[in-house]
Order: C-alpha cells, then structure tokens, then sequence
C-alpha cells in the first residue's frame, strides 16, 4: 500500500536527523483497516519543539516526498498538526508534531518506526492512551437549544442552516452516542455504515433532510427521538435533564410545524 510505502520512506529520511527522537503512525494503521482511500497519520517527536513555528513544520513535511500542500490543524482543535498533500502517488498524510513530554498525552497508542534509545517505548509503558468520551451532560445542557436554533432557521425558511446543523447534530451527538451503543469509539459518524447495527444505521438515516420545509421538520424530530432512546439507553441518573427546556422546545416546534409556509 502506498501508505506503507510512504512511512518506510519517512523512516528512512528521519532516523539520521538528531532533533528526531522518534517517529509512530496511528489511525487505521493500528487497526489493519488501510485501504486505497485511507490517508496516513504519522507522529513527529522531536527534541525542539517543532509545532510553534509552521515553516519549521513545513520543512519537515516538504523533507518526505513530492510535497503539494500543507495547512494547520486549527479548524479540527489541533493546531500541532499538518494536514498535507503528497504526489506521486497522490497521498494525504497528517504529521503532528510533538515533543517528549507531549507524547504521554495520547488517544491511541501507536505503532512506533523509530524510538530511539527507547525513549518512547518507555512512555508508552508508564502512561495510558485516553480517547476523549464525550460529555452526557455538556450534550443534555445544550440539545435543546440547539433544536430550537433549528426550528428557527426553518422558520425564517433558512433552509440551508438548518440542513447543515443537522449534519452538526449527527457529528457532535448521534453519531458519537450511537458508536457508545455500539460498542465502538466515538468517532463522530466516521464508518457508521458498517460499524452499526443496521437499525441503528437506519434511525440515523432518518435524520438526513432534502432541500424542503416538511422533510427539514421531519428530520429534526427523528433526531429528538433518536436522541431521546440513546439517552435513555446510555445516561445514568447522574445526568440532569433539561425536562422544562425540553417541553418548551417541543411546544415551539408543534407551533412552527403548524404554520403554513
């Protein structure tokens, strides 16, 4: 596979660089799961601290292969990151750069290409990789309000907010929420398609709205009632529901469903 291909090349190029102390690969990697459509997901760890200067990044990626492109990470929370475009073959690599000490700080833990003088190996083994749960009462404390800015944009015949938040709504709470159910990571709705149970695939299927007031109404709702079996099924008593926001919202969108358009 070209992204083997590509991190052997990687290895190769930075194991005589003094500053590297090592070199790892993550995502699908770990898992076997590469295919043609896979990008490759490479940690960078080095004795300077490389991800406070971009054109110290950049020289680093434009060092390993046909470099086309190469922008930070910001717009994903991760600004440590290099999100890049190979050619030859045409390739997407994420590099993130970080040092020693940030590297007890993980989600996974990866496969390691170069670990010089064990530096890392030892890291591994005494700190543990935490992938980030999300929070069931962070979620609870703003579902409501959320709907209700749905409702509102459908109202006002906003027509492409409300079909883009609900993409929103199935990155930041179906999706993760019906993965936990599943016994997955929460991964936003990466793999949905084959890592559900199809009629959980289905419910979330029936939040995907056309370009139209009703079927915008309809999807919205399905999302409610979506979310209402996953609370149900995942949230302890620990979590306060929002019971008042709740019925008001509801009370709101049998109001704006009512109205003619």
């Amino acid at each position: 596979m070209i992204q083997r291909e590509f991190a052997d090349k990687a290895k190769i190029i930075l194991e005589p660089d003094d500053n590297v102390i090592g070199l790892a690969v993550a995502g699908s990697w770990l898992t076997n799961e590469i295919d043609e459509f896979s990008d490759l997901d490479l940690i960078l760890i080095t004795k300077q601290k490389i991800s406070t200067d971009k054109n110290l990044m950049l020289n680093y990626a434009k060092r390993l292969g046909n470099f086309l492109s190469g922008f930070t990470g910001e717009h994903v929370g991760e600004p440590r990151v290099l999100i890049c475009l190979y050619d030859k073959p045409l390739l997407h690599v994420d590099i993130k750069f970080v040092t020693l000490d940030e590297f007890h700080s993980r989600i996974e833990t990866p496969t390691l290409l170069i670990d010089k003088n064990g530096q890392l190996e030892k890291v591994i083994s005494n700190s543990q990789a935490k992938f980030p749960y999300p929070d069931y009462q962070w979620i609870e404390e703003r579902f409501w309000t959320w709907i209700h800015y749905a409702l509102l944009k459908i109202g006002r015949g906003e027509y492409f907010e409300a079909y883009d938040f609900m993409g929103f709504l199935r990155m930041v709470v179906l999706g993760p929420l019906l993965h936990i159910k599943n016994d997955n990571l929460p991964r936003g709705v990466r793999k949905v398609e084959t890592e559900l149970e199809s009629e959980d695939l289905a419910k979330l299927k029936l939040t995907i709205p056309t370009y139209e007031r009703q079927s915008l109404l309809d999807s919205l709702r399905n999302a409610v009632s979506l979310y209402r079996e996953l609370r149900t099924e995942l949230f302890d008593n620990n979590v306060s529901l929002q019971s008042d926001a709740d019925k008001k919202v509801m009370n709101y969108f049998d109001e704006i469903e009512s109205r003619k358009q």
